[in-house]
């Protein structure tokens, strides 16, 4: 199984739909070109194209000319988004159909794959150290994990989904990429608890039509349409008015979506901003480099306030990307605010701080993991690492807080793969590295095999974490024999080398 990211959510294996059916089911827009956008006929082209795989680096684990030579080994081309620049981690294109997650590298947390125009609301939140985040939509948590590193990884974020898949999908993500700032929480957006506010900047990627998905999700063709849309409005305007009423006077809400309908876009934020009567300001939305087009304010003889046209709408053919639609607001400084959160304060046991440092004193871990982060149990399996200045509010109750490292309920107790992609750097001592691929893939594929007798030469018979490259893939345990037997999640054991 290859380790996803935002990019590589299930995708319809139907090819291209036709031109004619295309313009067909978008006919709608057709009105629209010649007033806010241009070139129709490129417009339907566009979608019956291939969409181009989008990669970030992970910083602090990797940067994006690191990256680039990566690929290139592999023989696979890459070029820096100019428009992204700007964003957390450098952001590659790549060939359309490359699966990123059937790599090391990306087992290893170095990258992760998500759709180039899902980059931007990140970009456009204005984040800063200190700033309180929920991100109301999360998984599958791409745009989570930018907003958690624009923090440098410190801080709160909360991170809501509404179904327990989707909540495991996002944590999986978040472990792999050594996130420790986040608070996963299992809730209906729309009716949020006000007990978990307020935040200074709050995400609202809301669910919608995906109309913007076409090029990879072709099979939506005969789904799209008005009916459709209104359905949806529904919810978007829920998840809005939420977000208005958790955010702190003088923050920031970005609000965004993956389709083409006005329904779902402009028309959802301008009934929110006549609700707030003042109270809320749509902010102009700009990309240097990006070509985009700006919001609607006339949709089927409905004449819309002005300011909306400083809505951003990404076409796909104006930069070869998806469609995509964002506003970005903000609150009036002397707008009502929800009451501060009551912060959580999860018990350390002192068994658990011996734990904690038996684990270290094992790997030779320079630094008490007590000091680097608050360590807490959230259940029996064993031991949390967070950042040491996060906290998460009481209610709602969460479904997980920061990243599960030491599971000590087990006999000999295992630090985690997620605990040895995050700390493995760190590590001193009980550490093997593999350099050969071909080492290196029988260990992502859980297979025994027998390292030298050099690279065995520092380690005792035991758990070892496993390198390449000096990077950290993962735990194993090296037997007396002197044979290796992989510990690598069986789920992600279809992760191997390519090249």
């Amino acid at each position: 199984m290859a380790l996803g990211g935002d990019a590589d959510r299930p995708e319809t294996t139907a090819p291209p739909a036709g031109a004619a059916s295309l313009a067909h089911a978008l006919a709608r827009y057709r009105p629209l070109f010649d007033e806010v956008v241009d070139d129709w006929d490129a417009f339907i082209d566009s979608l019956r194209r291939p969409l181009a795989t989008c990669l970030w680096a992970r910083p602090g684990r990797a940067d994006g000319g690191t990256l680039q030579a990566l690929l290139a080994e592999q023989g696979v081309p890459s070029s820096p988004v100019p428009w992204l620049a700007d964003a957390p981690g450098t952001a590659l294109a790549l060939p359309p159909g490359f699966k990123a997650g059937q790599h090391w590298w990306y087992c290893a947390g170095l990258a992760h794959a998500q759709e180039a125009v899902s980059q931007l609301p990140v970009l456009l939140l204005d984040l800063a150290p200190g700033h309180r985040v929920l991100d109301l939509c999360a998984a599958p948590g791409g745009k989570t994990a930018q907003v958690a590193l624009s923090l440098g990884n410190r801080g709160t974020v909360l991170a809501n989904d509404f179904a327990m898949d989707r909540i495991a999908a996002l944590q999986g993500n978040l472990d792999r990429l050594g996130v420790v700032n986040v608070t996963t929480t299992r809730w209906d957006g729309g009716n949020y608890p006000v007990g978990a506010g307020p935040f200074d900047r709050i995400l609202v990627d809301a669910p919608c039509s995906s109309e913007g998905t076409l090029r990879r999700n072709p099979g939506l063709v005969t789904k799209l349409g008005a009916e459709r849309s209104t359905r949806m409005a529904g919810r978007q305007r829920a998840l809005l008015r939420k977000a208005v009423k958790l955010c702190r006077p003088g923050g920031r809400i970005l609000y965004s979506t993956c389709t083409f309908a006005p329904e779902e876009n402009e028309l959802v934020v301008a009934d929110v901003l006549a609700e707030q009567d003042g109270r809320l300001r749509l902010l102009p939305a700009h990309v240097p480099g990006l070509l985009s087009g700006p919001g609607v304010t006339r949709w089927q003889g409905r004449a819309l306030p002005d300011v909306l046209a400083g809505c951003l709408r990404v076409w796909p053919h104006a930069n070869d990307t998806g469609g995509f639609f964002i506003a970005v607001l903000e609150k009036d400084g002397a707008a009502s605010c929800v009451p501060e959160a009551e912060p959580l304060h999860p018990a350390l046991e002192p068994a658990d701080v011996d734990w904690c440092r038996a684990l270290g004193e094992h790997y030779g871990i320079p630094e008490p993991l007590e000091i680097q982060f608050r360590v807490h149990r959230q259940t029996r399996r064993g031991l949390h690492l967070a950042a040491p200045d996060h906290a998460p509010p009481v209610a709602p109750r969460p479904e997980g807080s920061g990243l599960f490292f030491h599971r000590t309920n087990i006999r000999p107790p295992k630090l985690t793969t997620a605990g040895a992609l995050l700390l493995g750097r760190q590590a001193t001592r009980q550490v093997l590295d593999l350099d050969a691929p071909d080492a290196r893939d029988a260990y992502l594929r859980r297979q025994t095999l027998t390292p030298t007798v050099a690279q065995r030469a520092s380690c005792r018979p035991g758990q070892v974490i496993v390198r390449h490259r000096g990077h950290p893939l993962g735990v194993a345990v090296l037997h007396r024999s002197g044979e290796l037997e992989s510990l690598f999640p069986r789920k992600w054991s279809g992760c191997t080398a390519a090249g």
